[in-house]
């Protein structure tokens, strides 16, 4: 294998690292469950998206293809992970409070949560 596909692999996984490890951390650490919301969302994301590009790096070096395994999981991740922050913040929401205690929405039809008082 080629050193400069070591060092971007190397580099790849070195960096998914450091935001696999702060996602978690962040996991952990924050105090409410909006805060903690964007750990695994955004860093814990980045962290194995990075894994995902050091080992499509990897098989295209060693084989000469490029994987489309780690590609449909990648795409799958980044389908994903926006919806389950959002299916997270709505339960959140739902348990924790009221209509009343939301701003208001820049919308007619409100907060999905809630209904609107009928107009007269």
């Amino acid at each position: 294998m080629n050193l400069i596909f070591e060092i971007f692999i190397s580099g790849a996984l070195v960096v998914s690292g450091i935001f696999g490890f702060v996602g978690s951390y962040g996991l952990v650490k924050l105090k409410s469950t909006l805060q903690r919301l964007h750990a695994p969302t955004k860093a814990t994301t980045l962290g194995v998206g990075g894994v995902l590009v050091a080992s499509m790096l990897y098989f295209y070096a060693s084989t000469g293809h490029i994987s489309v395994h780690e590609m449909l999981i990648a795409v799958f991740l980044l389908l994903t992970a926006p919806i389950i922050a959002n299916f997270i913040a709505k339960t959140y929401m739902a348990r924790n409070l009221r209509a009343s205690d939301l701003p208001k929405s820049q919308s007619r039809k409100g907060w999905a949560l809630y209904e609107d008082p009928p107009k007269p």
